[in-house]
């Protein structure tokens, strides 16, 4: 099996475009956000930085859920174990900054809760990079790599950017539910929760509360 994703060349990991390389990309990315985060700062720097850090976490997630896992589940014999792990580590990021979001800034134990959170997405990095990614190395070839990067970042662009706890983990339901909630989510992300969006808002929650109903009168009939 190849080594940890971490310690190969772009060009081991299939090319720039190839999945492989974007995933330690948005890796880097993140251990800079969290590193910046934890740094000495005022307040609103902090607060933009974690911002940021949320943001490119769960369009992340969101893209590997939809399309990197289900490929990891088709290739790999383990691959169904393998991606439950993480996606248990998903689900507690989740759960946790939506705690983040709902203390908002200036909570005695809201800080604790970035620590652990922090700690959870590295771990999350780690196996990736050192069990999972490499398995999919192993399994498919670089033009497969390439093209699985070019349908990764096309969900990861147009995915939603905040925890949305009740939302599930694999297709077809995080799928359906994707464009309404990166809709509702970059309205929060453009203009803030506390702007005058929020009929929009309201109409957008109505239809995910809809589409989730939806979604779980297809899983009960599978």
């Amino acid at each position: 099996m190849p080594g940890t994703i971490a310690a190969q060349t772009v060009e081991q990991l299939g090319g720039r475009s190839s999945v492989l390389a974007r995933q330690r990309r948005d890796h880097a990315e993140l251990d800079r956000l969290m590193d910046q985060y934890q740094a000495p700062g005022d307040v609103e720097n902090r607060e933009r930085v974690l911002k940021e850090t949320i943001q490119l976490v769960f369009s992340h997630a969101f893209a590997e859920e939809t399309v990197l896992w289900p490929a990891v589940r088709r290739s790999v014999a383990d691959g169904e174990e393998l991606t439950a792990r993480v996606e248990e580590e998903h689900q507690e990021i989740n759960d946790l900054v939506f705690e983040i979001e709902r203390l908002g800034p200036g909570a005695p134990e809201r800080e604790e809760k970035v620590r652990r959170v922090f700690a959870l997405i590295r771990q999350d990095i780690r196996d990736e990079e050192d069990l999972l990614l490499p398995r999919l190395q192993e399994a498919v070839d670089p033009v497969h790599l390439r093209r699985l990067g070019a349908s990764w970042e096309a969900v990861r662009k147009s995915a939603p950017t905040h925890p949305h706890p009740v939302v599930p983990r694999r297709p077809p339901g995080n799928a359906v539910l994707g464009v309404p909630l990166s809709l509702y989510d970059r309205i929060r992300d453009g203009l803030g929760l506390g702007s005058p969006v929020a009929a929009v808002r309201k109409m957008l929650s109505r239809l995910v509360g809809m589409l989730l109903s939806a979604v779980a009168v297809v899983r009960e009939r599978r």
